[in-house]
Order: structure tokens, then sequence, then C-alpha cells
């Protein structure tokens, strides 16, 4: 299996946390969600870090079964409207960058 993250590493601009979250939560998830092919979508938001390290307040981790499925994910209609409405739903709320990483999953259960 491949994880493909897409880190926003930066900072939330002060006082549209609640905001940022709401409208991650409830305008972009759906939207991924619906990437063909994927297993499994994780969100989470940063709270604490050690002093001194890169600020992620989202991260965002989209599961594939394989190469071939992410990249046919990556080409679906969906996946470009995402891409319009993350801009938009960024916009005055968080600045920095998205940086995109792919890794592969290896599963050792307790």
């Amino acid at each position: 299996m491949l994880t493909r993250y897409a880190i926003f590493e930066g900072r939330l601009v002060p006082g549209t946390e609640q905001d940022f979250r709401r409208v991650v939560i409830n305008r972009l998830v759906p939207m991924w969600r619906q990437f063909a092919g994927q297993t499994g979508l994780r969100i989470t938001f940063g709270l604490e870090r050690d002093e001194g390290a890169p600020e992620y307040p989202l991260i965002l981790a989209i599961t594939y079964p394989d190469r071939a499925t992410m990249l046919a994910a990556l080409d679906y209609p969906v996946r470009l409207e995402s891409r319009a409405a993350t801009q938009a739903a960024i916009a005055g709320r968080f600045e920095g960058r998205i940086h995109h990483h792919v890794t592969e999953m290896l599963d050792f259960p307790a």
C-alpha cells in the first residue's frame, strides 16, 4: 500500500484556526473522499511540536492499494476540482506551502 501525504507547512493566520478546521472538514474532506481508488483518508491537525520544529497545521494522508491506482486518482476530475477548492479554503487562513510525499506502508499489528 502507498500513502500520499499533503503536508501543509507554515502557519495558520491567528484567529482562523476553528474556521480552517471547519472548512477542511466540511468542504475539502467530502471532495478528498471521492478520489478514485483510495482505500483510506486521514487528516491530522497539528497541536504541538518540539521547539524549533517546522509547523504543520494540517497533514492529509490518502492511501491507495498501488502506484497505478494512485496515479489514476491524480488525474481524476474531482482531484483537480479539489486543488482549486483547497486554494480557496486556505486563502486568508494559511500562510505557507503544501508539499507532497508518497510512502510505502508496512503494517505490523500489535
